[in-house]
């Protein structure tokens, strides 16, 4: 999600005349885009703060101005800390208002004139707006073969270890046309895969077209040269009978899921406030595998969660060996202010969290090893998107999201073919062409889609 937000901040920006820099020294403008999930993201903000605002100063002194933003879920947190901890920070702005950073610089560039280039206190933009911020972005500019595309924000299911209803609001659904629009531009763009976005994505519901995601999903699928759709994140509690049947007929609708679990006990999901039993994780599951017999999943954990038990633990490590998750993303629970759970009793000593993450990442990544491994000698499909470390050499993605490096031709870049997997790796695959031409999903736009892509 804070990869889809910064990219249409660099949109807004480029309106206004902003180009991206590598070169930090050379930034007029400096916007550090946070994640509230975890204590340590809000931390390394104000290590990185301090390093710009030494940025900051060298520039002043050399006669020029560097604006310093803030913006995301740290920023629609601790607003007003930010201000105080960093008064040489221009904007704090929350997740909701980055369409506002044109009249929001226009301001800070007023302010810091006023006060001749000295810092003169920031502007705080964290209001819930009326009106979406879809509304009033300019249009997607395609940057990769790939994209991300918002359909859904904010929560509320109201987790008890979780800061997303806090800093991202109420569920928020974008209608399917506007959806749509924007995926045949990127697809008329050149892009050949797009990952749907959203806190709760399977919650997504246009109430105006009366369409959930099963049926986004299978209108996307009609678009021209869209070969491959994903979506993240979802909750098992919204996999609903039509988004699982999609699963089964939609063939550009990749077999891998992220669905989250977070603990393998029961007593563990209520105090979590998850809404779901692992009977129904597992029943779920079950239907998805019915309707797409090759899906894999991943998943997420919290280790150490108030109140974990040995007993507790163990049933999350029962899980992991039962379900044999291709990917997994694993945390130590981090209490963060103002949710339910950091003022729960019974909070667990980091030192056990450390050893029972380390047990469980032992089964984790063991089971994305052999998984990896039991991919040699077959053939997947594979979206080139990026070139190799070795001359001639292409890296792109299997259906599995598995980096696949394999020797082809720079004519593939952006497009599928099949590869057969000669060798796994711990976190990719090798392999090699077959036919050393692009496979078949490729021909119905290609000519018209590699000279968007020339151009």
């Amino acid at each position: 999600m804070n990869v889809y937000d910064s990219g249409r901040m660099g949109d807004v920006l480029g309106a206004c005349g902003y180009v991206p820099t590598d070169d930090a020294g050379d930034a007029d403008m400096v916007i550090l885009n946070t994640c509230h999930i975890r204590a340590k993201a809000a931390e390394k903000l104000y290590s990185e703060l301090g390093r710009f605002r030494i940025l900051k100063d060298a520039r002043m002194a050399a006669g020029k101005r560097t604006l310093i933003a803030v913006a995301g879920c740290v920023a629609q947190a601790e607003g007003e800390e930010i201000m105080n901890r960093a008064p040489y920070v221009d904007i704090v702005l929350g997740p909701q208002t980055y369409h506002r950073l044109p009249q929001l610089i226009a301001r800070a560039e007023l302010r810091a004139a006023a006060n001749d280039m000295a810092p003169a206190g920031g502007i705080l933009d964290i209001e819930f707006p009326p009106e979406s911020k879809f509304d009033h972005l300019p249009d997607v500019a395609p940057t990769s073969v790939s994209a991300f595309l918002t359909i859904q924000e904010g929560c509320d299911k109201f987790c008890t270890f979780c800061v997303v209803p806090y800093t991202r609001g109420a569920e928020y659904s974008r209608p399917v046309a506007d959806i749509v629009d924007e995926a045949r531009r990127l697809a008329a763009g050149g892009v050949r895969e797009i990952t749907l976005l959203g806190q709760n994505v399977n919650a997504y519901r246009d109430t105006d077209a009366v369409a959930g995601l099963g049926a986004l999903i299978r209108a996307l699928a009609d678009i021209d040269g869209l070969a491959r759709i994903r979506y993240t994140t979802s909750h098992p509690i919204d996999m609903d009978d039509h988004l699982i049947a999609a699963h089964g007929d939609v063939s550009q609708l990749m077999p891998f899921l992220h669905l989250p679990v977070q603990s393998g006990s029961d007593a563990v999901l209520a105090r979590m406030n998850r809404r779901h039993r692992i009977a129904d994780y597992r029943d779920v599951v079950d239907r998805l595998v019915r309707a797409r017999p090759d899906l894999k999943l991943s998943s997420d954990f919290i280790v150490g969660f108030p109140g974990e038990s040995d007993k507790d633990f163990g049933a999350t490590l029962a899980l992991a060996s039962e379900f044999g998750f291709i990917q997994a993303y694993s945390f130590k629970y981090s209490p963060r202010p103002g949710t339910p759970a950091a003022a729960m009793a019974d909070q667990v000593p980091d030192a056990v969290k450390a050893e029972r993450l380390a047990a469980l990442q032992d089964i984790l990544n063991a089971s994305q090893r052999a998984f990896n491994k039991a991919s040699e000698g077959r053939v997947m499909t594979v979206l080139f998107d990026r070139a190799g470390r070795k001359p001639g050499q292409l890296v792109g993605r299997s259906p599995y999201m598995q980096p696949v490096h394999a020797m082809a031709p720079d004519s593939l870049m952006g497009w599928v073919a099949d590869v057969a997997i000669t060798e796994a790796h711990a976190n990719s695959l090798g392999g090699e062409l077959v036919g050393g031409t692009a496979g078949a999903a490729n021909q119905s736009a290609a000519g018209e889609i590699q000279r968007r892509i020339s151009a």
